[in-house]
């Protein structure tokens, strides 16, 4: 009986559907932990998770199983491999880790608990597997739940009762902003179900507009945390493991990364989920607007720290109504930045799009069709700099924004990704602050401060028509961004949200507005994804919908 064991963890970022880079990806990791008993990879590694229907695809399959057999054949000699891929047996497609030790796959396991909720639709991918049996890994029995099994208690349970000594769970578990500390008392608790000690590994990287933090750790039997893997960057690490005389294993301590406040891990999250979006899509790098206000500055700064200031190439695009203060502010930004930074003028394609419209509008007077017209003129602006260079458009609307349609079609929400989609206008504030005060580990953008303050102060503007803001078309941010938690994020009825204090005729308007304005968010780009409910894959409203809870 072994009563010394290594369990290398990786931390990755493997890319979707790359099955010979991933291969290679765990070679490598393999490589720099020879002396591991066995390497403990992520949720599907081989493909990446979450593939969606790719999936499905026979050719997929056969080339991950492939991957997996050639990776098997390596397990000769040195460390035993438990890495995840799909696995198609008999008809069935499974969610499967497997076992590789002495040049074959020595066992395979099934993910039991298949999540069909929010983000997750796996039972339309996967069937499910049977109540697993630990799995024996040179003479430890471990048990082998893989990421939602460990959400309900029966899939440990049962491994326990099967005689497994240590829970090692694969995850594919995307960030959500607090979820960190979620997911550490959910393993706490089945360690104390258990009475075993457990080693939770979980994937990096963007994936659309999925974003995973690692955040990997290891929990003692006494619950205790051995090791916490700091988020957002990839690890190999070797854990050491010992057998006391109660047979009990013991990790022995590590690296522990603290704790990280909700700022740093949202604008993380930005970061990587941009990052990964643009290097694994093969852009060379972004353009957008930078019209002087806090939107724009914050997803410069973003894009600045996640790709370096030679890959973000910057315009501003000013019209009749843009101030000589934005003009200054965008200027003062950009260079605080070191971003490539020009200007284009759209009044002259202003003046003729509207002599062109001139006879149709005759007897008609201006209102938001000539504001949106500006909007489209930036939009076809930066889609023929997209065009003609290559770089992607970054789009920086934000979730107040995009909740009750103050957005454009083809025109600001024009672009192929927008960091913001899933930050409210408050949180851009903040964000904001905390980017001038902090430089997040492992960005590519200067220190220091990076956004002027007077962006930061002044009221937020479309500029659209003279002397607008945005309070002339909607409530004050603070006030539209607690009714759209209630309605957005807990899904609050009418009454419960009055019963927060908010004025019953404005949540009316507000729960009009966002109903109405689904037809634009599904024709928005992709965004990272950073709360509990954001538009795409975790709120999935029709267009057509008539019903109103505040009648």
């Amino acid at each position: 009986m072994a009563d010394r064991f290594r369990i290398a963890l990786a931390q990755l970022n493997p890319v979707m559907g790359d099955i010979t880079g991933n291969l290679a990806r765990a070679r490598d990791a393999r490589a720099k932990a020879p002396d591991a008993d066995v390497i403990l990879f992520s949720e599907l590694f081989i493909t990446a998770y979450p593939p969606e229907d790719l999936v499905l695809k026979p050719a997929l399959q056969a080339d991950a199983r492939e991957a997996v057999e050639a990776l098997a054949a390596d397990t000769v000699t040195g460390p035993a491999i438990l890495i995840g891929a799909p696995w198609a047996e008999q008809g069935k497609l499974t969610n499967s880790m497997l076992l590789l030790d002495g040049g074959k796959i020595a066992a395979i396991t099934r993910k039991v608990d298949l999540p069909n909720y929010g983000v997750f639709d796996e039972k339309r991918l996967f069937a499910p597997g049977t109540p697993p049996l630990p799995i024996m890994v040179r003479g430890v029995k471990l048990g082998v739940p893989i990421c939602e099994d460990i959400w309900t208690p029966g899939v440990c349970a049962a491994l326990a009762d099967g005689g497994a000594e240590i829970i090692a769970v694969p995850n594919g578990s995307p960030f959500e902003a607090g979820k960190e500390d979620v997911r550490l008392e959910l393993a706490r608790s089945r360690v104390r179900e258990t009475g075993l000690p457990l080693v939770y590994v979980n994937q990096i990287g963007g994936q659309d507009e999925l974003a995973f933090d690692g955040a990997s750790f290891v929990l003692n039997a006494d619950g205790a945390v051995a090791l916490d893997l700091p988020g957002w960057e990839e690890r190999v690490v070797v854990t050491e493991w010992t057998r006391g005389a109660d047979g009990k294993w013991n990790c022995m301590a590590g690296e522990i990364s603290g704790t990280e406040s909700r700022e740093s891990q949202v604008y993380n999250a930005m970061m990587l989920g941009l990052r990964d979006y643009v290097n694994k899509n093969r852009f060379p790098g972004v353009v957008l607007g930078l019209s002087g206000g806090i939107d724009s500055a914050i997803s410069a700064a973003v894009a600045v720290d996640a790709l370096g200031a030679s890959r973000v190439h910057c315009l501003m695009l000013p019209s009749r109504y843009t101030s000589r203060d934005s003009l200054e502010d965008a200027d003062a930004c950009a260079r605080m930045l070191g971003v490539e930074y020009g200007t284009v003028e759209i009044e002259s394609a202003f003046v003729a799009v509207g002599e062109t419209l001139a006879p149709s509008f005759a007897g008609r007077t201006a209102d938001t069709t000539e504001e949106n017209i500006q909007s489209r003129l930036r939009g076809v602006i930066l889609m023929a700099m997209s065009n003609k260079f290559g770089h992607m458009v970054l789009t920086t609307g934000n979730k107040s924004e995009m909740s009750v349609g103050y957005a454009t079609l083809y025109g600001d929400m024009c672009g192929g990704y927008n960091v913001l989609k899933d930050i409210y206008k408050t949180e851009v504030f903040r964000l904001s602050h905390w980017r001038n005060e902090n430089s997040p580990a492992g960005a590519l953008g200067p220190g220091g401060r990076v956004i002027p303050e007077r962006i930061i102060e002044k009221p937020p503007t479309a500029e659209l028509r003279a002397n607008q803001t945005d309070q002339d078309s909607l409530p004050p941010y603070e006030i539209l961004d607690g009714i759209l938690e209630c309605l957005v994020e807990r899904e609050m009825s009418f009454e419960e949200t009055v019963g927060r204090g908010f004025d019953p005729a404005t949540i009316k308007r507000i729960e009009h507005m966002l109903y109405i304005s689904e037809y634009k968010r599904r024709q928005a780009p992709p965004g990272v994804k950073i709360g509990s409910r954001n538009f795409g894959r975790d709120r999935r409203y029709p267009i057509t919908n008539a019903f109103r809870d505040a009648r």
